[in-house]
């Protein structure tokens, strides 16, 4: 049964000029959704690069489709044929891969967000073609979660949506240079990392994404346990978008069940670097460069980071000397007090926890 406030035209009347819109909205948002999600894929799986995409007249190739669906759309509500509903699904598709290709670096997850956040509305839009009312709450739950998540993350890293979306065209992508510097670094080997660490007083261990890759959770927490049964107080500092979205972090630590009250988010664990003895990086860069306060020309430059460069020791276990996923280089990894790791993960972690419970 119709509940009272539903409007008429969606119960069996699809062919009604709102029915339409709605089949339209729906069509052409989630193309732009599908075929951007696409893209985001194949930058995170590095099937692409990940910098951002941009040639001449890309800015004008965008506007012209964006109409030309736009007058697609227009011409379907009005009675268009199905050929011209099928050509509103080809224009959203290449306007959800031109709308990604100037996305790069670290904006990339703030993007996945936003289409999350599309899909929803596209899939409320259908509800009400449909008369199906578990459609459209579902998917206002949707696009408002993903609204709220990524107005949350672009915060998180001191930018605007709008600069997210178009910052490329002025330069302002958080994607830069993927070369490699050939200076020199101090690396260490577990036993090193294990001294340093189970001779320490206060550790804070900063997880990130080469953390979840890895799924080093668990060997993370016992090595937390292990220092914690030396008298060491161990916290993890968790930044708003380590990791792929805000929460990764928390909840693969809840899952190798971290207490909660040893997750430190970013505006309470930052005073405590001063007085921290070893910092311990697991897989995160971006999040801890100091770039983004040093430097005012680093596409970073006004993120909000880690204070892990104030710790008296730095340890990054890291796979290689790649820069992080903005595709900078991050110099901390050069100073005198940062010792590297190199290796997976979560092998490295446990070849620590092992020479930690050796001493």
């Amino acid at each position: 049964m119709r509940p009272p406030w539903w409007p008429s035209w969606s119960l069996g009347h699809a062919d009604s000029a709102w029915g339409r819109v709605a089949i339209v909205f729906t069509l052409l948002v989630g193309a732009v959704s599908f075929a951007g999600s696409g893209v985001t894929f194949a930058k995170l799986q590095e099937l692409m690069t990940t910098r951002p995409v941009v040639f001449p007249g890309l800015p004008v190739a965008m506007s012209v489709v964006l109409l030309a669906a736009v007058a697609a759309g227009v011409a379907v509500v009005l009675g268009g044929s199905l050929s011209l509903a099928v050509l509103l699904l080809v224009l959203g598709l290449g306007a959800g891969i031109l709308l990604v290709l100037p996305v790069g670096g670290a904006d990339v997850p703030i993007v996945i967000s936003l289409l999350n956040a599309f899909t929803g509305l596209a899939v409320a839009a259908s509800g009400l073609v449909l008369g199906n009312v578990l459609l459209v709450v579902a998917g206002t739950l949707v696009g408002a979660s993903g609204t709220i998540l990524t107005r949350a993350m672009a915060a998180a890293m001191g930018r605007s949506v709008a600069g997210i979306l178009f910052g490329a065209f002025r330069g302002g992508s958080t994607a830069g240079s993927t070369a490699v510097s050939e200076r020199p670094v101090r690396s260490s080997s577990p036993e090193d990392v294990a001294v340093l660490l189970g001779y320490a007083q206060r550790v804070i261990i900063v997880p990130g994404y080469g953390l979840a890759v890895a799924q080093g959770q668990h060997t993370a927490a016992e090595l937390a346990l292990a220092l914690e049964a030396r008298g060491i107080e161990v916290d993890f500092a968790i930044h708003p978008v380590a990791g792929r979205m805000p929460g990764h972090m928390n909840v693969l630590l809840a899952e190798a069940n971290v207490p909660y009250e040893s997750l430190k988010e970013m505006g309470e664990i930052n005073p405590e670097f001063k007085t921290t003895d070893v910092a311990l990086v697991v897989g995160a860069n971006d999040v801890v460069n100091p770039a983004a306060k040093t430097s005012s020309g680093s596409p970073i430059y006004g993120m909000p980071i880690l204070e892990v460069s104030e710790a008296r020791q730095v340890v990054f276990l890291k796979r290689s000397m790649r820069p992080g996923f903005a595709g900078i280089e991050n110099d901390l990894l050069y100073e005198p007090q940062t010792s590297l790791l190199f290796g997976d993960a979560k092998e490295s972690l446990a070849q620590v926890l092992g020479a930690v419970k050796a001493l």
